[in-house]
């Protein structure tokens, strides 16, 4: 009943400990230290190649990140579970991002950055931040967490997602009818969606019009969800007014792709979250717990659907 995990090296040391100090019964190895591979039960991984395929007992196939759009579905077979990270460490990072993100917009710290280039000092009118009308893509896990966060500051908080939710203090908008009536109510517009082709290349022109003249952006999800020239575009004529992108396509962005110089916009290298390993091991051997009981894991994918 072997564990064997493919990812970062240094944070697969952590890991060890953990399951040394909290499971010692069960055997756990870093690739590509395998040992017999007909002993291995469990792949956690970022991007398994076609190990998944090779070793003969999997049970199942744990993805180390929240999402699972790094896996290349079709070669992991069809038979075997797949199951994204849900754990305290991600969704407390990103709950840190994205606050840090929407109250630099809120509080013109774009503008104050321009104004300090030049030397200016003028104050700007401190709007309250319920009048800010904050717009969240995706009420997943980490959606919710950050809605929830964000209603702290008394920001008016609505979410959109393809089926219908309830979120206390959240205005919920759901399926393709409603979308544009969220879009037209959103001053900052947070994507924290999954990468599917449904979501592919979804914040475009189109989009963009459909918000208010200026809106700001704080893109989280994943890079081929933005068509970079849309938003360079809406940027330059002013209908939208700053960026915040942690995800870019590709990754890293060119040296001379003109977001880098784009003064209303911040990249940060997808830093956004990250999987804890100590209470990433926590939440694996729960779900390890779960599966061996024959109950449903946390974060078990719907392949259809891609999360």
């Amino acid at each position: 009943m072997t564990v064997l995990y493919k990812a970062d090296p240094v944070r697969g040391a952590v890991w060890a400990e953990r399951f040394a100090a909290l499971a010692p019964e069960l055997p756990f190895r870093i690739w590509p230290d395998i040992g017999d591979a007909d002993a291995i039960r469990y792949l956690v991984a970022w991007q398994p190649g076609d190990l998944a395929a090779t070793l003969p007992n999997l049970e199942v196939m744990f993805s180390v990140g929240a999402g699972v759009d790094q896996l290349d579905l079709a070669r992991i077979p069809a038979h075997l579970p797949v199951v994204r990270m849900i754990e305290p460490g991600i969704v407390d990072g990103m709950v840190e991002y994205m606050t840090e993100a929407v109250l630099a917009i809120h509080r013109d710290l774009f503008d104050y950055a321009l104004q300090q280039r030049t030397r200016t000092w003028r104050a700007m009118p401190l709007r309250p931040a319920v009048s800010r009308r904050i717009g969240v893509l995706g009420l997943g896990m980490l959606g919710t967490a950050v809605l929830e966060r964000l209603r702290l500051f008394c920001f008016d908080c609505a979410g959109w997602s393809r089926s219908t939710r309830e979120i206390e203090g959240v205005a919920c908008f759901a399926g393709e009818a409603s979308f544009d009536a969220f879009l037209a109510r959103t001053d900052v517009l947070v994507c924290l969606l999954p990468l599917t082709d449904a979501t592919r290349g979804m914040l475009d022109k189109r989009v963009f019009a459909k918000l208010p003249a200026g809106a700001s952006l704080v893109h989280v999800g994943r890079g081929p969800q933005l068509v970079s020239a849309d938003l360079l575009d809406a940027l330059e004529r002013g209908h939208i007014h700053s960026a915040v992108l942690d995800v870019t396509d590709p990754e890293p962005l060119p040296a001379d792709h003109p977001l880098w110089t784009q003064p209303r916009v911040r990249i940060t290298p997808h830093i956004a979250s990250a999987t804890r390993p100590e209470t990433a091991v926590d939440a694996l051997l729960d779900n390890l717990r779960r599966h061996r009981a024959g109950e449903r894991m946390i974060g078990e994918i719907d392949r259809a659907r891609c999360y």
